[in-house]
């Protein structure tokens, strides 16, 4: 059995506009409105349409045959050298393309391209096993009975509801999921669906395995890939609070005239995390049953301004991170989609300490156990406070905070971390007198 993930081929540069699968007019067009922003020479015009200069030449002719664009001079040899410039007749003709459309960039990929390559990615994607899991979570403390229990759902390609108490690490280990996945993928800067023009490459939610630079010198070598696509890291898209059902459709912009694609398609073949689910401006249950068709069929499907409705792959591990109990956000239809419900338990007294012993290190301070021994002896056990994984990091900060505040080397002290504990947990006079009783009958025994 595959257990790794191989990285896609990349798609191929196309050696001639039918395998750009693109209309002429429409390459022709994002030619005009291209050069109306700047002169440009044959082989910019390449990078900037991200086309082979060898497919746009003999575009680049035929809108000189129409006055359209003029040479206005000469870098290298042959045509890709020429400088070009847009004429007065092709400045109104570019002002008519931009009523229509304002997008100018990379040339976009067809819808049916991306499904074929969206196709072939799920075919490499592998499965993950316990080695491979545990190096998505290297850098964190994980319950092993936990992992045992993300590792199936994450082969399963389905969704997942990791659930617990607020401060247990459902956020990070949602991420560490994306980690254990790991590899790159390709993505277009752009899709084409009847005529209109998606934006899909998105650098807050994108990470680019290539600089721009890499991209020209492989325009110049002329062995690259298809330009229209960037090489990315498998994508981790986080949303939260501000999840609203129209971040799940289309965006058009009335003044620019094109859209940007919605989270979940930009997610496609990586993970999409809806954290502090039952938490957002509109009801689980209408962002629920938005996801109903999807979950089960694989596909989803999304409309244009002007009616067309067309199919796009659903590619997309879906982890609703939440503090709520799954069955008081969604009824047995939906969770019956929704097969691995995981807890994100509290961590135990040694995980707690190890969770303690990594935070040191990460704020440089010196960790002894004894510390921990103390927390747990004169706060979590006479107050009954259950333990989060989250509370060796907040406690460890105040310290550095006030260590800093008083102008000295950061460092544990009992002292310190009491006055981190008082202002950190929520006190009434009860829980002080209960803590107290115990701690002085300790004393006595």
């Amino acid at each position: 059995m595959e257990t790794t993930t191989k990285n896609p081929p990349a798609p191929p540069a196309p050696a001639s506009l039918a395998e750009t699968g693109l209309a002429d007019d429409l390459l022709t067009q994002l030619l005009v409105k291209t050069l109306y922003t700047g002169d440009a020479t044959g082989t910019q015009l390449a990078e900037r349409l991200a086309v082979p200069y060898s497919v746009l030449e003999a575009m680049v002719q035929h809108v000189r045959v129409q006055k359209l664009v003029e040479v206005r001079g000469a870098s290298g040899a042959g045509t890709a050298g020429y400088r070009y410039a847009i004429t007065d007749l092709g400045r109104d003709r570019a002002q008519s393309y931009l009523d229509v459309c304002q997008y100018v960039g990379p040339a976009p990929v067809p819808l049916t391209q991306y499904v074929h390559y969206m196709r072939g990615l799920a075919a490499t994607r592998g499965y993950v096993d316990r080695g491979r899991l545990n190096s998505g979570f290297s850098h964190l403390v994980v319950n092993p009975a936990t992992l045992d229990q993300l590792g199936p759902a994450v082969n399963s390609g389905k969704s997942l509801f990791l659930y617990g108490a607020p401060g247990n690490g459902k956020t990070v280990v949602a991420e560490g999921i994306g980690r254990a996945l790991g590899g790159e993928i390709f993505v277009p800067h752009a899709l084409e669906v009847g005529g209109q023009i998606i934006t899909m490459f998105d650098p807050v939610n994108h990470r680019p395995m290539e600089s721009d630079s890499d991209g020209m010198q492989a325009l110049l070598a002329g062995t690259s890939h298809d330009r229209r696509w960037i090489r990315i890291r498998r994508p981790v898209v986080v949303v939260g609070g501000e999840l609203v059902l129209e971040m799940l459709d289309l965006s058009f912009n009335p003044i620019s005239k094109f859209y940007e694609a919605p989270l979940q398609l930009k997610s496609n073949g990586g993970v999409f995390i809806v954290d502090d689910f039952g938490r957002q401006r509109i009801p689980p249950r209408d962002l629920l049953n938005r996801w109903i068709v999807p979950l089960e069929s694989r596909v989803d499907y999304l409309t244009l301004h002007t009616g067309r409705k067309f199919q796009v792959p659903f590619d997309v591990l879906i982890i609703f991170a939440t503090n709520l109990k799954p069955e008081s956000l969604a009824d047995e239809a939906f969770l019956r989609r929704i097969p691995y419900k995981i807890l994100a338990r509290n961590p135990s007294l040694d995980e707690f300490a190890r969770i303690f012993e990594l935070n040191c290190r990460r704020l440089a301070l010196q960790f002894d156990p004894v510390v921990v021994e103390y927390l747990h002896r004169r706060y979590y056990q006479p107050r009954n406070i259950p333990m989060r994984a989250c509370h060796p990091r907040d406690l460890l900060e105040q310290v550095v905070d006030m260590c800093r505040y008083q102008n000295r080397e950061p460092v544990i002290t009992r002292e310190l971390l009491d006055a981190a504990c008082s202002s950190y947990f929520v006190e009434d006079e009860q829980d002080i007198r209960r803590a107290t009783d115990l701690m002085h009958s300790g004393s006595h025994a």
